[in-house]
């Protein structure tokens, strides 16, 4: 089989940009995702500026490749007939009803996608898992395909991604590891090999590493769940440090010097976001339950706790500072996205922070470069504490004009460079007290800063 077409479900922050940056390094081979929703197909076909994902340098990649060998279509049918190749890049949150709610992967949208891929296929296909899975979920996908179709072969292949938002791209080309899981079987090899070849157009091969699917499956949840074991592990000692009189800062650089743990993901903050590290530390503790692991699955699920912790400390200190009264107090959030350099907010510590603010009387000014304000209401909808009293206590925030806001608080949410690179000193905020979510301004000469 030669890979001419590649056709991918899903045209999200995974999807997208992945696809893109295979266009690029492979332009012998035509790139095509597609996704139910037509908005977001018009955006990737729209404007640059207006792509629906906001990472440094996809803009660039998307000039590029888009038109010439790369597309975004509604045609899902026609698309999944036409390729050799087709990855599943679909979301899978947190099951919020039936057996596993609140832990397991919501799996309904893989399993549709793969009814889709049974429907509308002609010819063999190798099917690639890009979505985060639980482990042995290949399985399931292989019952679905074989239920559904007649005389066809599916080759299921596992390839999570590593990506860190807001540096997606730069990842996708100097990639430290490539994993591709597939089964030890004749046509598994040869699946594995078309999907080597891809990634060797750029990647060396020795960083394409190739295990067994449910390897790979597992990888990419140990893999989040160990990075955010180490937020949570920093900001449990941010806790200690406040009582003691220790420096975190201090202690963060004393522990990374260890040259058997580093210095990465060891800087306090405000506690971690994004879609990736709770959905998928919740899928671990549900499978080690699961198996009946039920101490393994405490010890995971105390990472999770920890960031609930870390996130409520913060908010007291908050209100603690205002004398557990903000009543009419004016507050300016900076950075909104669950970190710099994205316009992701899912699961974002701000959403948590600000709905204890609000609802101890605050109110706020929301400012992030990366999205609009439209986007911070929406999320306020969406997490369910916005009638309307606090949503009239949400307001936009323009950044140029801070200091004509009579602001009483200042809170720093994510190390965005326009907050750490701003010259603070233009403003008066001697009467401002200036709470840093991130430690980022901890080498600024800023009156009444107040740190992790």
């Amino acid at each position: 089989m030669q890979i001419k077409n590649i056709c991918c479900i899903g045209a999200g922050y995974v999807g997208g940009p992945t696809m893109a940056v295979i266009a690029l390094k492979c332009p012998q081979i035509k790139v095509t995702v597609v996704d139910a929703n037509k908005e977001k197909i018009k955006s990737w076909n729209g404007p640059l500026k207006s792509l629906p994902v906001y990472e440094p340098g996809l803009m660039e990649v998307v000039k590029e490749a888009r038109g010439r060998n790369l597309f975004f279509s509604e045609d899902i049918a026609g698309n999944i007939e036409n390729s050799e190749m087709i990855f599943m890049a679909v979301n899978t949150p947190t099951k919020k009803e039936g057996d596993g709610a609140g832990m397991a992967a919501d799996l309904s949208f893989v399993e549709s996608c793969a009814k889709d891929i049974a429907k509308f296929s002609r010819s063999d296909k190798i099917v690639i898992e890009k979505s985060t899975l639980p482990v042995r979920t290949a399985e399931k996908i292989k019952e679905i395909l074989k239920e559904n179709s007649k005389n066809i072969h599916f080759e299921i292949l596992s390839n999570p991604e590593f990506l860190a938002e807001g540096t997606a791209i730069n990842d996708l080309f100097k990639s430290n590891r490539v994993l591709i899981g597939g089964d030890d079987t004749k046509t598994g090899k040869k699946a594995i090999k078309k999907l080597v070849e891809i990634y060797s157009n750029w990647i060396p091969k020795e960083k394409i590493l190739t295990t067994n699917v449910w390897s790979s499956e597992l990888a990419k949840l140990a893999s989040n769940a160990m990075l955010a074991q180490r937020i949570s592990s920093i900001n449990s000692l941010s806790a200690l440090c406040q009582k003691t009189g220790a420096n975190i800062g201090e202690l963060s650089i004393a522990i990374g010097s260890d040259q058997r743990i580093g210095p990465h993901f060891l800087q306090p903050s405000v506690g971690f976001g994004g879609s990736c590290f709770q959905k998928d530390i919740l899928n671990l503790v549900y499978l080690c339950k699961n198996y009946g692991l039920n101490e393994v699955a405490e010890y995971w699920h105390q990472v999770i706790k920890i960031n609930n912790h870390q996130r409520d400390r913060f908010a007291r200190k908050i209100i603690k500072h205002f004398d557990e009264n903000l009543k009419g107090k004016k507050i300016a959030i900076l950075g909104w996205a669950f970190k710099e350099r994205t316009n992701d907010s899912r699961e974002s510590s701000s959403i948590y922070i600000c709905k204890k603010l609000l609802k101890n009387g605050a109110e706020l000014f929301i400012h992030d470069p990366n999205l609009s304000f439209e986007k911070v209401i929406e999320d306020i909808d969406q997490h369910r504490f916005s009638n309307d009293e606090l949503v009239k206590d949400v307001n936009p925030l323009d950044f140029n004009k801070i200091s004509e806001y009579n602001l009483e608080g200042i809170v720093l949410m994510n190390n965005e460079h326009l907050y750490l690179n701003f010259d603070w000193k233009k403003l008066d905020l001697d009467n401002i007290l200036f709470f840093d979510g991130r430690n980022g301004l901890k080498d600024h000469e800023i009156p009444n800063h107040i740190c992790l």
